[in-house]
């Protein structure tokens, strides 16, 4: 669950964070690799600080900027423990500036306060979807990576991606993988238990068809790489459709509901 700090505290430390990734977002140029990783490290530690601070307040708040910033923030441990693995991986600046972009977001648009009557199931059906987020956006953010490898590659140029092909592409199709999994468990739970979680019975909004529209691509999207070898561009472009659907499911309707309707529900 995220929660959208209102403290000095939590707004000093997202400041932070947003300045700290701003460093290797804005100077990739003229930093060494060293010294921008630190940066991003920094960033990084004080990103989850300030959610970690946000859980500790009385009223929890959630909403389209708060998913956000925690799913920039999963995309980025993500990012971390890949580079364990493969040093030479190459995302760090436009990482920064996503991570700095929400953070800020997320600063200026706290959400609405959960209502106090809401179940103790609720954070963890929240944390489930967001987990989804976090796991196809990292796969987004690989399939990004995987599009201009493979571009500067039929233009005869250094690929520049720091990894192989084939393992950015078998990279991108397990993090599909993965975020289906939730994504499914996300909706099932949604669909079975809404009167307990919610508080009113499940119904057909504009959030629910496009979470459906989403799962049904993200599945066209599996099934069509194991029965039928999609890869490459055609797979990348189905794999993009359905981030921008799942986008829209939660974080879209939330913010025509938050910031264009000015309403908390």
């Amino acid at each position: 669950m995220i929660l959208a700090s209102s403290s000095p505290w939590g707004l000093w430390l997202g400041l932070a964070a947003a300045a700290a990734y701003a460093v290797p977002a804005l100077a990739a140029a003229s930093l060494q690799a060293r010294s921008a990783r630190a940066a991003l490290w920094l960033a990084w530690v004080l990103h989850g600080s300030a959610l970690a601070w946000g859980m500790l307040e009385a009223t929890p708040r959630f909403g389209f900027a708060p998913a956000l910033s925690v799913t920039a923030w999963l995309v980025l441990t993500v990012y971390a423990i890949e580079r364990q693995l493969f040093p030479q991986l190459q995302a760090r600046w436009a990482l920064a500036a996503l991570g700095s972009v929400a953070v800020l977001l997320a600063l200026v648009f706290p959400g609405s306060a959960l209502p106090l009557s809401a179940t103790a199931w609720l954070p963890l059906h929240l944390a489930l979807g967001i987990s989804a987020y976090g796991l196809l956006a990292a796969a987004v953010v690989h399939a990004a990576l995987m599009t201009r490898a493979e571009r500067r590659i039929r233009l005869a140029e250094d690929p520049d991606s720091g990894m192989p092909l084939l393992t950015l592409e078998r990279l991108t199709f397990r993090f599909v993988s993965a975020g289906f999994v939730l994504l499914t468990a996300t909706l099932g739970a949604g669909m079975l238990f809404s009167e307990a979680l919610y508080g009113r019975a499940w119904h057909w909004d504009h959030k629910a068809v496009f979470s459906l529209l989403s799962w049904l691509t993200f599945a066209a999207l599996l099934v069509g790489r194991k029965r039928f070898g999609w890869r490459g561009r055609s797979a990348v472009r189905v794999l993009y459709a359905g981030a921008v659907l799942l986008l829209l499911a939660y974080v879209g309707s939330r913010f025509a509901l938050e910031v264009v309707l000015g309403r908390s529900a």
